[in-house]
């Protein structure tokens, strides 16, 4: 490799000028010439019109090991690093290069204010406005850079001071738009103002900051609520800031041991509001249901479960059994699920299409196919889809008891009662072909 690039450089002087000058010989106008003259020697096999070309202008003959060279640079381009002095990489752009990138070309392609709304809109305001009219104005504008350039200009005239409301009415619109960047910075100006704000204000910006990704900022807000205990402010976190904190967490977990990570956080949150004498809804109880069972704690959800009427003074609802039956199964505890799905019958209350698959396959693993299939045709009856994965579940099972006449049965049956799709019927029957092959085709003659 080393003595190709040093003919590369031996050969440089000699043939790759262009009429005297000092060009660079691996230009993109050096390039194209080659391919000219290479497609020229292409149409003359015997060379003779190569010398008219302006590219080579040495007398001596054409060294073929030269032309081979000329040819691989033009054909391998992955070679050049010899001859260009260049570094190129095969490697896929590292994570964080896409993320700067990404940002580069948001930064470029961000939108301009629109300066005649802008000064139509400052038109709209007197010359000594107050904040509710300000508030006013902001809320009627559709563009979001108005409504940010309105704010800030507002903010530099003399004798003026925003309140809640412009801050609520700017803040909104940012979030709204996701200028999440923009919406940051006045939220920086709103918690450098002392004794600014409302409860709904700062519930709206948790909220925004959660939908942005940004959890470390939406606890810095909710910290600075918790921080003012003077009992004449009314931004103190009520129920719907926790709720907006645990769905933000439980939105986070991918996996079980994420969701592990997040719930001790959950249950921290959750313990800091019982003791500040904020009494919990179903919305949070159901929180810390959904994560206990999130993280594989089912005992820990069904002694939340089992407080709700007790200590909460809140009755469960059907989102409360759902989640239950599904970790419940999820753990093989097919029994307990079964009963708490008798339950929330009794309650009034039909089980979700994922806790009647939930139970279903639990059944049909636990070799209970009678029950699978008559909880199958109950899921039918209550308006419930079943998905693919049940259907095949339910069909190995009846398989593997040795009955295949029984397994086609279902499947015809299945397709009867229209529960199954053309492209649905056809993958089942290959499920059967692919694992009873030889005794579907000796029983029905299927080929």
């Amino acid at each position: 490799m080393f003595s190709f690039a040093r003919i590369c450089f031996k050969y440089r002087g000699a043939y790759f000028r262009r009429n005297g000058s000092n060009e660079n010989p691996c230009s993109t106008n050096s390039f194209l010439q080659i391919f000219t003259n290479l497609s020229a020697f292409n149409d003359d096999p015997c060379g003779k019109s190569l010398h008219r070309g302006r590219f080579f202008h040495h007398s001596q003959k054409l060294d073929p090991l030269l032309f081979l060279v000329t040819a691989s640079y033009t054909q391998f381009p992955v070679l050049a690093p010899f001859c260009f002095n260049s570094h190129y990489s095969t490697k896929a752009p590292s994570r964080s290069y896409r993320r700067r990138a990404r940002k580069r070309l948001l930064k470029s392609c961000k939108p301009t204010l629109n300066q005649a709304q802008f000064q139509l809109a400052l038109s709209q305001l007197p010359p000594r406005f107050t904040a509710e009219e300000l508030c006013d104005v902001i809320a009627q504008q559709h563009d979001p850079l108005v409504c940010l350039e309105l704010f800030h200009w507002a903010s530099q005239q003399p004798r003026f001071r925003h309140d809640a409301s412009t801050f609520h009415v700017t803040i909104k619109k940012l979030g709204v738009a996701k200028m999440y960047q923009e919406m940051d910075d006045v939220v920086n100006q709103l918690l450098a103002v002392p004794f600014i704000g409302s409860e709904e204000l700062f519930n709206m910006v948790i909220y925004y900051f959660t939908e942005a990704r940004k959890l470390t900022r939406a606890v810095n807000v909710f910290k600075h609520m918790k921080s003012r205990r003077n009992l004449n402010c009314c931004f103190r976190p009520s129920v719907r800031t926790y709720n907006i904190l645990f769905a933000a967490l439980l939105s986070r977990g991918s996996n079980t041991y994420i969701n592990h990570v997040y719930m001790e956080t959950i249950r921290c949150l959750f313990r800091q509001m019982v003791n500040d004498g904020i009494k919990p809804d179903i919305f949070s109880l159901n929180s810390m249901v959904k994560g206990y069972v999130l993280s594989l704690h089912v005992n820990d959800a069904l002694r939340i479960f089992h407080q709700m009427g007790v200590v909460y003074d809140c009755q469960p609802n059907s989102l409360t059994y759902d989640y239950l039956i599904h970790g419940l199964c999820a753990q093989g505890r097919t029994k307990n699920a079964k009963e708490l799905c008798q339950e929330m019958k009794t309650r009034g209350f039909i089980p979700s299409s994922k806790s009647y698959n939930s139970l279903i396959n639990s059944l049909a693993l636990d070799r209970e196919i009678e029950e699978a299939v008559n909880y199958l045709w109950e899921m039918t009856d209550k308006k419930r889809s079943a998905d693919f994965i049940t259907y095949r579940t339910v069909l190995d099972e009846i398989c593997r008891r040795g009955t295949i006449q029984e397994g086609m049965r279902f499947l015809q049956e299945l397709q009867e009662k229209d529960l199954v799709d053309g492209h649905a019927y056809r993958k089942l029957l290959y499920v059967l072909e692919d694992d009873y092959g030889n005794s579907l085709s000796r029983t029905m003659g299927i080929h």
